[in-house]
């Protein structure tokens, strides 16, 4: 029976090993409450690692090379007895085929963080249920970072994705805690992410994450020349959607992402290339045009 047993908890600790999704950095910073319970939030950032780890996400089974690498860095800032305010440092990254590169497809801060927790109490979550705000929270980023993540790799790949991140989004529209309405925060919060993934209007979007990532960057070790042609022509799409409705929120976090890899991509490219892309990216994002001048310096 003692073997038995043995080779029942072996099982159980492979499947949960293998059944890992993510390669998630999960932090928690609460510095800046004075006083704070430290053994608390190290508790907490233990119990959203067995969150993200122990739960299936993806609908299909991920090899360990192919788990997504993201972090999540929580910062909180205030406390009202165990209700915690701060924000929410999102980075998800791809590794690029044939290259030792991880290319930055997320980088922003969510700074619309609000959640309660009570030391013990366990994380519950639900799909389509707002049981617990954090769970709720890192639900949503989960999904965006599987639909994200899967848009690279196929055209439209991240869709189930979104729409689960969506059923969050529609979960918590009661909910008294920011970050999940239309009218909050100009245009610039979880509600709006979602709205611009997957509204048919901004289609696009989605040709960007593919021609940028499958087509240009995971190509560049065959042929610098056609990845880079594959990159400009997901600029292009990414302006069309621009043009539809200028300062987007997700163009936004695509360009906040992107700046410094683009500029670094054309540096080497040809006079007609650089002009190009010089252009397109002082109308997407006009309030770095100066940025975008360093693709005429050489490396």
């Amino acid at each position: 029976m003692k073997k038995i047993g043995t080779f029942l908890l072996l099982f159980v600790m492979l499947f949960a090993l293998h059944a890992q999704d993510f390669q998630c950095q999960l932090s928690i910073n609460s510095s800046q409450i004075a006083g704070s319970n430290r053994n608390k939030f190290n508790t907490l950032q233990q119990e959203l690692y067995k969150f993200v780890n122990d739960r299936k996400w993806c609908q299909y089974t991920l090899k360990t090379n192919e788990r997504i690498e993201c972090a999540i860095m929580i910062n909180l800032s205030e406390a009202a007895g165990d209700t915690y305010t701060g924000t929410m440092t999102i980075q998800l990254q791809r590794p690029i085929y044939n290259t030792n590169y991880k290319s930055p497809v997320l980088n922003f801060q969510d700074k619309s963080v609000k959640f309660t927790y009570e030391e013990g109490a366990p994380l519950e979550y639900a799909e389509n249920s707002n049981l617990s705000q954090l769970t709720s929270l890192i639900a949503f980023y989960l999904n965006l970072f599987l639909g994200l993540d899967f848009d690279t790799f196929s055209l439209n790949g991240g869709n189930a994705y979104f729409n689960l991140a969506q059923g969050v989004v529609n979960a918590c529209q009661n909910a008294p805690e920011p970050g999940w309405k239309s009218y909050e925060t100009g245009q610039r919060n979880r509600y709006w992410i979602i709205e611009n993934l997957t509204n048919p209007t901004y289609s696009k979007i989605h040709d960007f994450f593919y021609k940028y990532h499958r087509l240009g960057l995971d190509m560049m070790s065959e042929s610098v020349d056609v990845g880079r042609a594959s990159v400009l022509d997901a600029i292009r799409d990414l302006n069309k959607v621009n043009s539809q409705k200028s300062n987007i929120y997700i163009v936004q976090i695509v360009v906040q992402a992107k700046a410094d890899e683009i500029v670094n991509i054309f540096k080497e490219a040809t006079p007609v290339e650089k002009t190009e892309v010089i252009r397109l990216m002082k109308q997407i994002d006009p309030a770095n045009s100066a940025k975008y001048n360093a693709i005429n310096q050489a490396n």
